[in-house]
């Protein structure tokens, strides 16, 4: 691709958030201001983007969903408010799991592998069925709960008792106490509605690639909270196969987000897609794609992980797919050049770089800002400039 075939059409910008210092929608916006300091003029049309994880429904917003707001049970049931987003014209609605039942919203950050509930994340999809909303895509990741999707279906109505017919606590521990459960309207609510899982985990739920034992460190879980987890969800998966008579425990992704994934599975007849894209077909990357003559990218840290399937990776292959040219800027970019470059990236600037050798040490994340104008500048010199 020589640069007079780059002199027409437009830009697309589509980067994921830089977690830490940028939103992708604020990353955007910088690395297009940069581009219009060196080419000015320039039609720049931005999309940012999210994998299904955090960042989901900032995304979605970005591309001109509603904002719908809501309070919430956090993740220890304290009241939180959050967000989905609706476009009213397909009846879709995208909920991000995090905005619930994220880590990020326990208490003081004090962690509560055990107890953490998804409950939140239920309230907001049954919020989206009260707009009228027919399709749900349900971003996942960045949970603080390992309870199955328990909590979620009891928050869509259905009932959990133990042997003493008193209703359970919400987490997965409690799980183990399981003795009644009763789905209630839950399965005629959910028969015309498309639940659709935005992830790329392939976990199971149970045993040594599941969600306990992969992600309930990450959460707090000491090894004996892994194998209490783990025999509790089992009973969890016991009791929602004798009931609906289908065995999804070890279906490819019902590990995600804690189990959240078995709960869409099992009990909103959800199927799942990969987050990136999922999200670049909602946000109608296609068609923003058509015509351009570049498209950049990035996120955080462009790594080995971004070239296996993260977003980046995601935005590459569509837009080399289209014969468009793609460049990534990221906070920091480890692979060797002719990694990136076969991962599809016509270039790559990191910010750690461009900040110069003298920088302190974090001196790039404080300053993402400047520095992704910065990027936007170089890159525009490189491909745009007549």
């Amino acid at each position: 691709m020589t640069q007079q075939q780059l002199t027409t059409g437009h830009v697309v910008i589509a980067p994921d958030k830089f977690k830490g210092s940028l939103t992708a929608a604020e990353a955007a916006e910088r690395i297009g201001a940069g581009i219009l300091r060196a080419a000015p003029g320039t039609d720049i049309r931005l999309l940012p983007v999210a994998d299904g994880g955090e960042g989901t429904v900032l995304a979605a917003l970005a591309a001109g969903y509603r904002r719908v707001e809501l309070t919430v049970s956090g993740p220890t049931g304290e009241p939180v408010v959050a967000a989905i987003a609706v476009d009213d014209a397909t009846a879709t609605a995208v909920v991000e799991a995090a905005q619930a039942s994220g880590l990020t919203l326990l208490p003081g950050g004090a962690k509560a592998p055990l107890t953490a509930s998804s409950h939140g994340t239920g309230q907001l999809i049954a919020r989206a069925l009260e707009l009228g909303c027919t399709r749900i895509v349900l971003g996942l990741g960045g949970v603080a709960c390992t309870d199955g999707g328990a909590g979620m279906a009891q928050a869509l109505g259905a009932t959990l008792r133990d042997a003493d017919d008193t209703d359970l606590p919400g987490g997965g521990a409690a799980l183990a106490r399981l003795h009644h459960l009763d789905l209630g309207t839950l399965p005629a609510t959910f028969a015309g509605v498309e639940v659709v899982i935005a992830s790329d985990v392939d976990n199971p739920l149970l045993g040594t690639r599941g969600a306990p034992a992969v992600y309930g460190p990450q959460k707090g879980a000491s090894p004996d909270d892994v194998a209490e987890l783990d025999a509790a969800l089992a009973s969890w998966a016991d009791a929602v196969a004798k009931l609906t008579g289908s065995d999804l425990r070890e279906a490819p992704g019902a590990g995600a987000a804690g189990g959240l994934g078995f709960g869409a599975l099992a009990l909103l007849g959800a199927h799942m897609r990969p987050g990136i894209e999922l999200m670049l077909d909602l946000l109608g990357f296609d068609q923003a794609v058509r015509g351009a003559r570049l498209v950049v990218t990035g996120e955080g840290c462009l790594d080995v992980q971004t070239l296996h399937g993260k977003a980046p990776a995601g935005v590459a292959a569509a837009a080399t797919g289209a014969g468009v040219p793609v460049a990534a800027v990221a906070a920091a970019a480890t692979p060797d050049e002719p990694a990136w470059r076969g991962a599809g990236f016509a270039a790559a600037y990191a910010l750690e770089q461009l900040a110069g050798p003298d920088a302190a040490p974090g001196e790039s994340l404080a300053r993402a800002g400047e520095l992704a104008e910065l990027a936007g500048q170089r890159l525009a010199e490189e491909f745009l400039r007549p």
